[in-house]
């Protein structure tokens, strides 16, 4: 089995790597890292068109079975490239992440993490998008080890159960150690809201900037219990389909019935 490892973090971030060396224990595994060369969050779905693209071969030293490239691009560029060019056949799996903080609800649509999965299953290939909740007020470090073993478990599933072509998952796993995780949760995507999303400062020339921020508004009770959202504050795993048709199927009939005139 061939599978592509991504992110938008970056290909030498703490995620992707434990990820990587955890999806090495299956010995059947051939694995490929391709992923931006540094830090390319919230890019959304963005690719490269006005630029040329690098990839350069990158060594992981505590690590040498990994095999990768950094793309100076988005995470979509490397999911694009790799498939189209850099890999020597088509990867069975696209693994995206693990991500430092949640993809949950509206913000999947500016995720790079997501993004990069969404390009796997438009070009055929069955992805996963994997997330670590890192509320903003929780100080523990980081702890990717039950994460990337829980992917282990859904990678080998899904050799066994195939997804649906056009259909990604998009897991989002607390921060907390194994016996702190309440279960899993199947839910389909909340609303993610941002109060105080800007602040406002002034620069030492005296003119002002703004610096996107924000904290998440409690939105839990008003749109039900069976969201991505409401799942990662009860420390549930969070297992979301997501797919890139955005069609609003139930509003087609009522608008062909419409005499649209030219």
């Amino acid at each position: 089995m061939i599978v592509l490892l991504t992110n938008d973090d970056g290909i030498y971030a703490e995620g992707i790597q434990m990820l990587g060396e955890a999806l090495l224990q299956d010995e059947e595994l051939e694995l490929y890292i391709v992923a931006p060369n540094h830090e390319r969050s919230a890019t959304g779905h963005a690719i490269t068109m006005h630029r040329p693209l690098r990839a350069e071969e990158t060594h992981f030293y505590h690590n040498t079975n990994l095999k990768g490239w950094a793309v100076n691009g988005t995470p979509s560029d490397s999911v694009k490239l790799a498939i189209e060019y850099l890999l020597p056949q088509k990867p069975d799996l696209v693994i995206s992440g693990i991500n430092r903080g949640a993809n949950i609800g509206t913000d999947v649509l500016y995720s790079g993490t997501v993004s990069a999965a969404i390009e796997a299953i438009i070009l055929g290939i069955p992805a996963i998008a994997v997330s670590l909740v890192i509320p903003p007020a929780d100080n523990k470090a980081p702890d990717f080890r039950f994460a990337a073993n829980f992917v282990l478990r859904i990678m080998r599933y899904i050799c066994e159960h195939s997804l649906p072509a056009d259909t990604l998952l998009n897991i989002n796993v607390p921060n907390r150690a194994r016996r702190e995780i309440a279960g899993v949760a199947i839910t389909r995507l909340g609303l993610q809201q941002y109060r105080n999303a800007f602040q406002k400062r002034v620069d030492p020339r005296g003119k002002s900037y703004y610096w996107l921020a924000g904290e998440p508004e409690e939105t839990v009770g008003e749109e039900g219990e069976d969201t991505d959202v409401a799942a990662v504050k009860k420390s549930y795993v969070s297992i979301t389909p997501i797919q890139f048709d955005l069609t609003n199927y139930q509003m087609l009939d009522s608008l062909r019935k419409i005499n649209w005139e030219i």
